[in-house]
């Protein structure tokens, strides 16, 4: 009896846990905004470091994305602004004076420029107000920059599948995010609750599922009930919903860029 006890305890907490996980997002998520036009070749460049902070990105870019969901998600729109830009055809102001490594996401705070999209989600979630997106437990903590440091990994190997037989070769990739949830039973994230380690994967997921599943007939879900779970849970968060792309630009994309070298 104790034992059945025990469980309807645990049960419960982890199901509070859950809702208030939801809750939250909900909460940190109902800022809705007019996004700014792109800026290509011909544009002219805003100023630089006039206190503004400035977040340089592609709305199609997925290591951008990260970055845009973390803001979108701790409520900082009026904070950090868009500063969308044009890859193929992209202003030369960019590399000469604001990145010279001249790739997004970058962003522009404190007098500096900062790049590279996993450090940045870490910079935004530590250096700005809203909800933390990383968690205080040491477990989860050191799961999570496991995760993160997995993501080059995981790219790597799905994007080399399009060379030869997705559906054979992708699936490892997938099998490993399907287990790496089941880790922690507080929530349908790969933390439990909602966290950068999901911003970090969720834009190549999305991507790799709509293409794949285009292309090839490749359900990445099948067989997978908690990546089914994820992915469904995702969609249901705004700061991720504003982000999304296009899935028919996306599927012609990455058709020409890959199919192509085939």
């Amino acid at each position: 009896m104790h034992i059945d006890l025990f469980q309807y305890q645990i049960s419960s907490k982890n199901s509070k846990a859950s809702e208030q996980s939801r809750d939250l997002t909900k909460m940190a998520t109902a800022v809705q905004e007019n996004l700014p036009p792109v800026l290509d070749s011909k544009a002219e460049q805003p100023p630089l470091f006039d206190g503004t902070i400035r977040l340089y990105t592609c709305y199609t870019c997925p290591f951008a994305q990260r970055v845009w969901i973390t803001r979108n998600y701790k409520g900082l729109q009026d904070k950090i602004k868009l500063v969308p830009l044009n890859l193929q055809d992209r202003p030369a102001w960019y590399a000469e004076k604001v990145y010279h490594v001249n790739k997004v996401p970058a962003l522009e705070h404190n007098g500096k420029i900062i790049g590279e999209s996993i450090d940045l989600i870490k910079y935004v979630d530590s250096n700005f107000e809203g909800p933390s997106l990383f968690p205080d437990d040491p477990e989860k903590k050191k799961f999570g920059e496991e995760l993160l440091s997995y993501t080059d990994t995981f790219n790597r190997d799905v994007y080399t599948s399009f060379k030869g037989d997705p559906v054979k070769q992708a699936g490892a990739a997938f099998d490993y995010l399907e287990n790496a949830l089941k880790k922690f039973d507080d929530g349908p994230f790969f933390l439990g609750q909602f966290s950068l380690a999901d911003i970090a994967y969720i834009p190549f997921v999305e991507r790799f599922q709509i293409f794949l599943s285009e292309v090839y007939k490749y359900d990445i879900t099948e067989g997978r009930p908690k990546l089914a779970s994820w992915i469904e849970e995702l969609n249901k968060i705004d700061a991720f919903k504003q982000t999304k792309t296009d899935p028919k630009e996306l599927v012609e994309f990455y058709k020409k860029h890959f199919q192509a070298q085939q």
